[in-house]
């Protein structure tokens, strides 16, 4: 690839320009043991919206970068309308930024979605950010490039913070992993103190029933409702068909005892956690591809996975200070154990989730790795993308 060549963006359009859009990644990270290769198949449904709420949110564009007639960068720059009424914003978003170590491809590919952003009428643009309605490829890791990445987390190459710095972007917040283990004595503690507080405060918790899921979600809905706190300018609860969506998705990989809904005792819905089994485990072993012997190793590596990543935990707000946090985390450790995990990721928590913070904290869980998210504001002088 010669870097005196000049750098093109072509939109995605058409089935070939859409396989090097997904097939990309594979190439640049070849030989990266810390990168998980996605199945191949299910990675081009997702970056099509299957999956998630990209189609149903808000205008996208996919671009790829092109250099003497081979894929060097692409990138998704979209819109979350939903998010932007909701919280009286003129946000875009980056999202799948994967680029080659040259300023000239980021800088064009960034010139791009700048420009499509200020065509229809944002001010801003964040990133890289969740596909709307995920929970995966949210920030850069600035840190740890070595450990291995759990399910549905971010790995990038070590160079991207520096190609956004240089761009002009500025760190808008970051975001964490923490780590804990099966021998962590802080979190055993709780085995006297959540049934004390379960009793004294009048609630339980039970494993989620997968057979009733549209109940289950129901009551996680209304957790949500009452639990996110409206400040918190990058999300909102999700509506009936977002829900409907994380119930499809949570179905097939979901170990019911690693995911809890607490209730009080008249069967009011108060708090729920999602953690779900490190299916990277297997994927890594697969390759990408499920034949022809992809399905004998997902079976086979399955039931070895060993580590668990910990997404939510949500309380209602005149929960939050009895214990109920206590007690979902308690009830997870216990069966995280007895199933054999040895190995707890709880991420990604932002810098500003101040109480979920201290309470991983007092449980004993420690920061392992950081993700960085950049913010930037939108300056016209880039001329047009072509389009209309």
């Amino acid at each position: 690839m010669n870097p005196n060549e000049k750098v093109t963006i072509q939109a995605v359009s058409s089935r070939r320009e859409l396989n090097q859009f997904v097939r990309f990644p594979y190439s640049l990270y070849e030989g990266d043991e810390a990168w998980v290769p996605p199945l191949v198949g299910d990675y081009k449904k997702y970056v099509e919206g299957e999956g998630n709420y990209l189609n149903q949110s808000g205008p996208s564009k996919k671009i790829i970068a092109l250099r003497d007639g081979k894929v060097c960068g692409r990138l998704l720059v979209g819109i979350n309308q939903h998010l932007n009424s909701h919280k009286k914003l003129k946000d875009g978003y980056i999202s799948l930024f994967e680029c080659v170590n040259d300023q000239q491809v980021a800088d064009s590919l960034l010139d791009y979605a700048e420009t499509w952003l200020l065509q229809r009428g944002m001010e801003y643009v964040k990133g890289p950010l969740s596909l709307p309605g995920g929970d995966d490829n949210r920030g850069f890791l600035i840190d740890n490039f070595s450990d291995s990445t759990l399910i549905m987390n971010t790995y990038n190459k070590p160079y991207y913070p520096e190609l956004f710095v240089k761009y002009g972007f500025q760190k808008y917040c970051d975001v964490y992993a923490y780590k804990s283990d099966s021998a962590n004595e802080n979190i055993k503690r709780y085995e006297k103190i959540a049934p004390y507080a379960m009793e004294r405060y009048g609630f339980r918790v039970d494993p989620i029933n997968l057979k009733n899921i549209d109940i289950e979600m129901k009551d996680i809905k209304r957790i949500i409702d009452k639990a996110m706190p409206t400040d918190w300018e990058d999300f909102i609860p999700p509506g009936d068909e977002e829900i409907d969506l994380i119930a499809k998705q949570l179905v097939p990989y979901a170990d019911p005892d690693l995911i809890y809904i607490a209730r009080t005792v008249e069967g009011e819905p108060i708090g729920f956690n999602i953690a779900l089994p490190d299916y990277n485990e297997v994927l890594i072993k697969m390759k990408g591809h499920l034949l022809p012997f992809g399905i004998l190793k997902y079976l086979y590596y399955k039931n070895k996975i060993r580590k668990i990543r910990f997404f939510v935990l949500f309380v209602v707000p005149e929960y939050q200070k009895k214990g109920v946090s206590s007690a979902i985390y308690w009830h997870t450790f216990r069966a995280a154990v007895k199933r054999g995990y040895d190995f707890v990721e709880g991420s990604t928590i932002w810098d500003y989730n101040e109480p979920m913070k201290r309470d991983i904290e007092k449980y004993g869980g420690e920061i392992y790795k950081t993700y960085r998210l950049y913010k930037k504001r939108l300056s016209n002088h880039y001329g047009s993308t072509g389009e209309e």
